[in-house]
């Protein structure tokens, strides 16, 4: 799950920025002369106005995976790097609307970035978990994440039931959802005639209600998520379209809000795509390069995971599907495992070019090829798993992290699960 840039003006994931000011300052310039009478009336006192200070606006984004299995190559190159590069420099290397246009800030606004990337082990059990794992798998990846470079000065890190007001709010949205917008929902369609719609549960059927909730609740106006996501945020702004039609107009959702000591503005922003490439690709699964890296594939060998031990790394790569065709080539339609290990093989080298990487190795054949990528992949993940092991190692820190985030999280959460609550007229406590 990726869900993303927020922020509520007083714009914001809408119509409020969570902050957003202007302030000019007039700053007197005056010139003193030893005469003062005779420069009053001359020239009087001069009022030189300073360059209008910037706009500032806080934009948070809000991003989590799923603690099922082991977090994988496809999930770190895919998600959690990416998560990294905007703490670090506040914007995705490569980003998009749903026209395809690129997003652009405005140079008259200061951004103020919240991170905030969660462990969403609620939706993880909208297919059986093993209660003896899940504690385990949720704060492994939350360990995972801080040793692939989510700093906890920086971002805050939490796991997703740590924070009510996700469900609270996913159970609003569910009664305010039209049950046929959630059929249309093409994934709930391939995962139900996988599984067989008899051992399916409900909350399968309903979670891209809770991805919306997880949205909605930090006002979000631009959503990083994958192009498998844009079905579920277009859900997600047709629910605020609803919500807001439905219950935050007039003069009574005005008197609401000012008994409950409200501002009036509608509950939710509405969203705005920001389609995120992957390290310009998806990293799809070894076994078969149409389709992508899974945790839920029931062959281990056709994934790479980010804790895999060397050894196995290099006997994973080894026995990967490839072709019969002489060389190494990007994009051709006809090999797109070849197209796989190559994008694998520049993700995991940053500052190299595709065609650095071509002149290196179009010529080689796979037994040459595959040892190179097998130890680039291992130089490339050791420092995160020797991280990792530190982390994990010290619980009460880790631990003490997720409390600070958790905390952090709710304070903004449940301001807007307060608003959903009086508009929809629910007595709230003072």
């Amino acid at each position: 799950m990726m869900a993303g840039l927020f922020s509520r003006p007083c714009l914001s994931f809408a119509p409020a920025v969570l902050s957003s000011a202007t302030r000019r300052h007039i700053t007197p310039s005056t010139k003193l002369f030893a005469d003062a009478a005779t420069a009053s009336s001359t020239e009087g006192t001069k009022a030189a106005a300073a360059p209008a200070k910037k706009k500032i606006r806080t934009r948070r984004i809000l991003s989590g995976v799923q603690p099922t299995g082991s977090l994988h190559l496809g999930n770190y190159l895919g998600a959690i790097k990416q998560w990294v590069e905007f703490q670090d420099t506040g914007r995705f290397a490569e980003a998009e609307s749903l026209e395809g246009e690129e997003f652009k800030d405005d140079p008259n606004v200061e951004i103020v970035n919240e991170n905030f990337f969660c462990v969403v082990d609620l939706h993880a059990i909208t297919v059986p978990q093993d209660p003896s794992e899940l504690e385990e798998s949720t704060l492994a990846s939350a360990a995972l994440y801080i040793a692939a470079g989510i700093d906890p000065t920086k971002s805050k890190v939490f796991v997703q039931s740590h924070v009510s007001a996700h469900a609270e709010l996913a159970w609003l949205l569910n009664c305010a959802t039209p049950m046929n917008w959630l059929e249309r929902m093409i994934q709930f369609k391939d995962k139900a005639k996988k599984a067989g719609t008899e051992s399916v549960g409900v909350g399968l059927f309903t979670y891209p209600v809770l991805m919306a909730a997880d949205i909605l609740l930090y006002q979000a106006d631009r959503v990083p998520v994958g192009e498998d996501q844009r079905q579920h945020l277009e859900l997600a702004r047709d629910i605020v379209r609803r919500f807001n039609g439905e219950y935050c107009k007039g003069n009574p959702y005005k008197k609401r809000c000012k008994k409950a000591g409200i501002p009036s503005f509608p509950a939710f922003t509405e969203p705005e795509a920001m389609i995120v490439k992957a390290g310009g690709a998806r990293v799809m699964s070894l076994a078969d390069g149409t389709n992508k890296m899974s945790k839920s594939d029931p062959a281990d060998g056709s994934r790479i995971n980010v804790l895999d031990p060397p050894k196995v790394i290099r006997d994973k790569i080894k026995r990967c599907k490839t072709d019969s065709l002489p060389g190494v080539e990007w994009d051709n339609p006809d090999r797109p495992e070849s197209t796989n290990l190559l994008n694998i093989y520049l993700a995991v080298q940053p500052g190299r070019t595709k065609d650095d990487i071509l002149e290196e190795v179009e010529d080689m054949k796979w037994g040459d090829f595959k040892p190179l990528l097998a130890e680039a992949v291992v130089a490339h993940l050791e420092p995160i798993q020797k991280k990792y092991a530190e982390v994990r190692a010290d619980e009460e820190y880790l631990r003490s992290v997720l409390k600070e985030g958790a905390d952090a999280a709710d304070e903004i959460a449940q301001r807007t699960l307060k608003s959903a609550k009086v508009a929809m007229g629910f007595s709230v406590p003072k």
